[in-house]
């Protein structure tokens, strides 16, 4: 890039200033395809500015709903950005900028930026050292465990790269970084914050995330299901306490519990289409206080998943039902009925079709198709994303997609997400995330 540019520019004063010129260039007077010069962009912005972030990124993670810092610095890294309207503290530290380039189709890019409370053991030189205190007010490691440091690092790049490529574009982008992915409230809180009424209100929502299970740099764009739904379900199950060495004056609530663990084993298997997927997890069982005391209640905590609505809500009635069902076995009285308590939930992230379709096109034009995964989507993860196109935030078309960045040649054996160990090669990861974002962007706005 340097022989292409006017010495004087190296003596400007930030990477971002370098990077904005540079692009410029490289749209306005390379004869190669407009992805080549995004792929050279991208390449230029990693070497300069965008390792670094990523790197100050992940050592600096911070929990959902405490992401103070890492909004200022996503402020921080917008504002110099030419055009960019910058709006933060929206649905609590969501960060909102805007561009807006004449008359067209309003697109809005997603990222999100929490992360996990997890101490981080890869060995990497900045792993990440952080310590905060959850929500049961614990002191607890923090990480990113889950990409969102790419996550957000490949957003400011691309909106980098599209701020410079205006010549190339009309209409409005919207880039969003956005809070509490892995409580599931982010998007919601946003939304109920004026995200579609404060801001131009989109006519597409694309959003982008890493896979440590899919080869370095790879696309996949799945054209109907990208994640399941999520339901966090809490069963309170009371029974009648007293001494353990008396159990037939007392109803045992651990009994109970452990049968109602196996019988909700059935709501998948007989009570759902066989051909439709669905889970119910026990996670947790938490009882009792000493060995000889039979206690009044126990706790179930569950995740349940569905890929559409119907299952999902047959799946969340049924378990009230053999709650009930369970506890008059053994003979609780019916004014102390299990208690069914919904926690945090997500609707499944359904992709429009049409887009999705169009959306893998593009990728596979522009980058040719080795550069997209045959891989098959890895259990029934969630995403807060699918609120963007729920039918309560008006059914906007969304399209959700995923970029690689495997360590290890045999897929199987990268460290999964929300692990300890998660690791992911951060620049094919990160200079793919800024190529699909742009290729996205322009995929959907409009042309000069």
């Amino acid at each position: 890039m340097k022989s292409m540019l006017p010495k004087n520019i190296y003596l400007m004063g930030t990477a971002c200033s370098i990077f904005m010129l540079s692009v410029g260039r490289v749209a306005a007077n390379d004869i190669r395809t407009p992805a080549q010069a995004i792929s050279k962009a991208a390449a230029a912005d990693y070497s300069a500015s965008l390792k670094a972030l990523f790197e100050y990124l992940h050592a600096n993670p911070e929990l959902s709903f405490q992401e103070k810092n890492t909004s200022a610095k996503i402020a921080e890294e917008l504002r110099p950005i030419a055009g960019v309207e910058v709006t933060a503290g929206v649905g609590r530290y969501g960060v909102v900028g805007v561009l807006r380039n004449g008359k067209g189709p309003v697109v809005m890019l997603r990222a999100d930026m929490d992360g996990l409370p997890i101490v981080e053991r890869n060995g990497l030189a900045y792993v990440s050292k952080v310590r905060s205190t959850g929500p049961d007010g614990q002191e607890i490691g923090v990480m990113h465990a889950c990409g969102h440091d790419v996550h957000m690092t490949s957003l400011v790049g691309a909106t980098r790269q599209l701020a410079a490529m205006r010549a190339q574009w009309r209409g409005t982008l919207i880039v969003i970084f956005q809070p509490a992915e892995e409580v599931l409230g982010g998007a919601p809180a946003m939304l109920m914050d004026g995200l579609y009424t404060r801001f131009p209100k989109p006519d597409i929502v694309l959003g982008l995330h890493v896979a440590s299970e899919i080869e370095p740099g790879k696309f996949k764009v799945d054209e109907r299901i990208a994640n399941s739904s999520s339901d966090g379900v809490d069963i309170i199950v009371r029974g009648v306490g007293g001494h353990g060495a008396t159990p037939h004056m007392a109803i045992d609530p651990v009994v109970i519990a452990s049968d109602l663990v196996m019988a909700l084993q059935t709501l998948v298997s007989r009570s759902i289409d066989p051909l439709e997927p669905g889970v119910v997890t026990v996670g947790v069982i938490q009882a009792g206080t000493k060995r000889n005391i039979i206690s009044e209640q126990a706790k179930l905590e569950l995740t349940v998943r569905a890929d559409n609505r119907e299952t999902r809500d047959k799946l969340v009635a049924g378990i009230q039902r053999i709650a009930n069902g369970v506890a008059r076995t053994y003979g609780v009285p019916e004014d102390r009925m299990p208690v069914v308590l919904m926690r945090e939930t997500t609707p499944p992230n359904i992709n429009h079709t049409p887009s999705a379709i169009k959306l893998r096109e593009a990728l596979s034009k522009s980058y040719g198709e080795a550069r997209m995964s045959s891989v098959r989507r890895q259990g029934m993860g969630a995403e807060d994303f699918a609120y963007y196109g729920s039918p309560e935030w008006g059914s906007i078309p969304t399209v959700f997609f995923q970029v690689g960045g495997s360590v290890s040649d045999d897929l199987s054996k990268s460290p999964p997400h929300h692990s300890p160990l998660f690791l992911i090669q951060p620049e094919p990861a990160v200079r793919g995330g800024v190529e699909g974002y742009t290729t996205a962007a322009l995929t959907f706005l409009g042309k000069p």
